[in-house]
């Protein structure tokens, strides 16, 4: 995959902290620390913002001139176009975010007036009584997935029609909404997950060296990953789950919601971004 010259910087750095890595490491542990390494630059967003709830929390005052969402709305948006004006993302991957940020205010607005979470705190920029920062959360998750495909060089191989793949990340998408009137489905889109990308491959690269790793399971550790983004969220009551008792983790339930939701980001990313997708015929076995 061609990543162009925005990320020149950023390559010529990572090409010296690997090869700092590797003169000072033994090679596996190398290739790891540039992995994790690789994996925090990509949710480099997520990240920022994450740190802005934990330090708004600590240290807001009830009687400051703004209120902390509008603080966080701010930060998210100053960030936002520092990332593009430094050329830390793409205008084509800014698409891919606004997209997934829309989807996901949409969902806020309905799972808000369904009362499954509330935002209990003030807040100026809100709509329909829920803060304009949350839609962000969403959107960092895109950035990361945007992100983390390039910095990666990642190729998914084999890899089902697209159509095949845009159906069920539509199915995902309306379940969360249909659940609150018509039987979930989550089970069977569970096992849809599976049937559809259970072959295909993430490709990726650390240095020279090319590894891979089943597409399903790298969604479910990055939910693991938003599941404990969640427990901060609720932890620092920047929004609260009916029902859940001060102190208690979030449900593991939420941990399946993310797998699920992962997949309707993946796809919102490959409407705009199609380069790293092998090719469809090797989902029927005839090629690799």
């Amino acid at each position: 995959m061609t990543t162009g010259t925005k990320d020149t910087g950023t390559r010529t750095i990572e090409r010296a902290l690997g090869d700092r890595a590797r003169a000072t490491l033994p090679p596996g542990i190398a290739e790891f620390v540039m992995f994790v390494l690789k994996q925090g630059w990509a949710c480099l967003f997520s990240g920022l913002l994450l740190i802005a709830i934990l330090v708004t929390k600590a240290v807001w005052q009830d009687d400051w001139p703004v209120h902390r969402y509008d603080a966080l709305f701010l930060f998210a948006v100053t960030t936002q176009a520092a990332f593009l004006w430094f050329r830390l993302e793409t205008w084509e991957e800014a698409r891919v975010i606004l997209l997934f940020h829309l989807t996901g205010t949409a969902m806020e607005w309905f799972k808000v007036s369904a009362g499954s979470w509330t935002y209990p705190e003030p807040g100026v920029f809100t709509v329909l009584n829920v803060p304009l920062f949350s839609g962000f959360m969403y959107a960092s998750v895109g950035s990361y997935m945007a992100r983390v495909i390039r910095i990666f060089d990642m190729r998914f191989t084999p890899y089902p029609p697209f159509w095949v793949t845009v159906v069920l990340a539509l199915a995902i998408y309306v379940n969360f909404f249909a659940h609150h009137f018509l039987p979930d489905i989550r089970w069977a889109l569970f096992a849809a997950t599976l049937g559809v990308y259970g072959r295909t491959r993430i490709w990726f690269t650390i240095h020279a060296h090319d590894w891979w790793m089943p597409l399903p399971l790298a969604a479910f550790l990055s939910a693991l990953m938003l599941w404990v983004a969640e427990n901060i969220g609720t932890a620092t009551g920047t929004w609260v789950y009916t029902g859940q008792i001060p102190g208690q983790i979030v449900s593991f339930s939420k941990l399946g919601s993310w797998y699920l939701l992962l997949y309707v980001a993946f796809v919102t990313v490959t409407l705009v971004v199609r380069g790293p997708l092998g090719d469809g015929r090797a989902w029927n076995g005839r090629t690799d």
